[in-house]
């Protein structure tokens, strides 16, 4: 994402990225919506995929951008916190 690799700024700091499944390719894919402060930090907020609906709409949209927003005011200290009592996972081909 840092390259500019997501499909949309949606605005807020919330990003729309397809994600492939498998073999299949990105078309049979998911979509994410990311909250994330480009080369810092990225956080999952929702993923669907993209056979089961075509997007999110306006009050999903807006509820995303306050989830956002809260996820980046976290500090390093509470991230680690939130994911040592289970509140968060950290995604990632180095983690569990």
């Amino acid at each position: 994402m840092s390259a500019g690799l997501y499909d949309a700024d949606l605005g807020g700091n919330v990003y729309k990225k397809r994600v492939a499944m498998g073999s299949k390719g990105k078309r049979a894919g998911y979509r994410t919506i990311v909250g994330a402060v480009i080369g810092d930090k990225y956080f999952f907020l929702y993923v669907f995929a993209k056979n089961a609906r075509a997007n999110i709409n306006a009050k999903e949209k807006l509820a995303l951008k306050e989830l956002a927003k809260e996820f980046i005011r976290f500090s390093q200290s509470e991230l680690e916190q939130l994911v040592d009592d289970g509140e968060l996972l950290i995604v990632g081909d180095d983690h569990e």
